[in-house]
C-alpha cells in the first residue's frame, strides 16, 4: 500500500517574519533590512503583543530574550508547549554558553548575540528559512499509511485515530523522512535540516531522537529503518498489517 498524499500543490506561502524586540531602533533596523531582502515583516514590541499577532502565515520568529513583561524564553516555551513549530532565532545580549543552551532547549533554532552584524543575521535568516522549507508542506497536505496519519500543518500524528504526542524535533524528523521517502538520509543531512548549524548538536543526537520517536510510534516503529553507517529512511514494506 503506497503512502497517500493529500495536497493542493498550487498553494504557496510568502516568507513572512515576525520581529519581537522592545527596542524600537532594533525593530526598525531589522524591518528595513529584511524588507530590502524581499521578506514581509511584522513588528511587535513585547512578547504579549507578539502572541496576539502571530499566525500560521509567519514562517520565522526573531525574538529578543530580555524584554519587560514576558521574556523571549518564556514566549518560546509557551509556543512550543502549544505545539507551534515556527523557527525561532533568539536575539539577545545574553551570550553565555548556559544562556545559549537554555535557548536551544526551549526550542530555539538559532541564537545571535547583540551587538550583531546585519549581514550575518540576514545570512542566518536565509539559511534557516531554507532548512525549514525542507519540512514545510502546503496547508492542505497530510500523509497517511494504513492506520497512521501525519497532518503536517496541524502538527499532529494519529495512530488508529488516536493522537500521539511528539516533541518538535521528533515531529520534524518524522516529517522529513516521510517527505523524502524512500530516499535514505544521512545523520548529517537530518542534523542540517532539523537542527541547522547548532554546534552543540552531535550525530548521536539523531539516534537518540529516532529511538524515542520509534517508541512512540509503537506498531509502526519499523517504518523507520537504519542502515548502519549510512543513515535512516522510511520503509513502507515494514508497516503494520491490516
Amino acid at each position: 500500500m503506497a503512502l497517500g498524499l493529500i495536497a493542493n500543490c498550487s498553494y504557496m506561502m510568502e516568507e513572512r517574519i515576525l520581529v519581537v524586540d522592545d527596542e524600537k531602533d532594533i525593530c526598525d533596523i531589522l524591518q528595513f533590512n529584511l524588507e530590502q531582502e524581499g521578506y514581509l515583516v511584522d513588528v511587535a514590541v513585547s512578547a504579549e503583543e507578539a502572541l496576539s499577532m502571530l499566525t500560521d502565515v509567519h514562517q520565522l520568529l526573531i525574538l529578543d530574550v530580555m524584554m519587560g513583561g514576558m521574556s523571549g524564553f518564556l514566549l518560546a516555551e509557551k509556543l512550543r508547549k502549544e505545539g507551534s513549530v515556527i523557527p525561532i532565532i533568539f536575539l539577545t545580549a545574553k551570550n553565555s554558553e548556559n544562556d545559549m543552551l537554555t535557548g536551544f532547549s526551549l526550542g530555539g533554532d538559532d541564537y545571535i548575540s547583540k551587538p550583531f552584524s546585519v549581514k550575518e543575521l540576514l545570512a542566518r535568516v536565509k539559511a534557516l528559512l531554507k532548512r525549514s522549507a525542507l519540512i514545510r508542506i502546503p496547508a492542505e497536505t497530510r500523509w497517511s499509511y494504513k492506520g497512521i496519519t501525519i497532518d503536517i500543518p496541524a502538527n499532529r500524528v494519529t495512530i488508529d485515530e488516536k493522537e500521539i504526542s511528539l516533541t518538535k524535533k521528533e515531529f520534524d524528523i518524522l516529517s522529513l523522512l516521510v517527505q523524502t521517502s524512500p530516499n535514505l538520509l544521512s545523520r548529517a543531512e537530518i542534523l542540517d535540516s532539523v537542527w541547522g548549524d547548532n554546534e552543540y548538536v552531535l550525530d548521536r543526537t539523531v539516534d537518540v531522537h529516532i529511538t524515542r520517536l520509534r517508541k512512540k510510534l509503537g506498531d509502526y516503529a519499523a517504518l523507520i529503518v537504519n542502515r548502519s553507517g549510512f543513515g535512516y529512511y522510511l520503509n513502507l514494506d515494514h508497516g503494520k498489517e491490516t
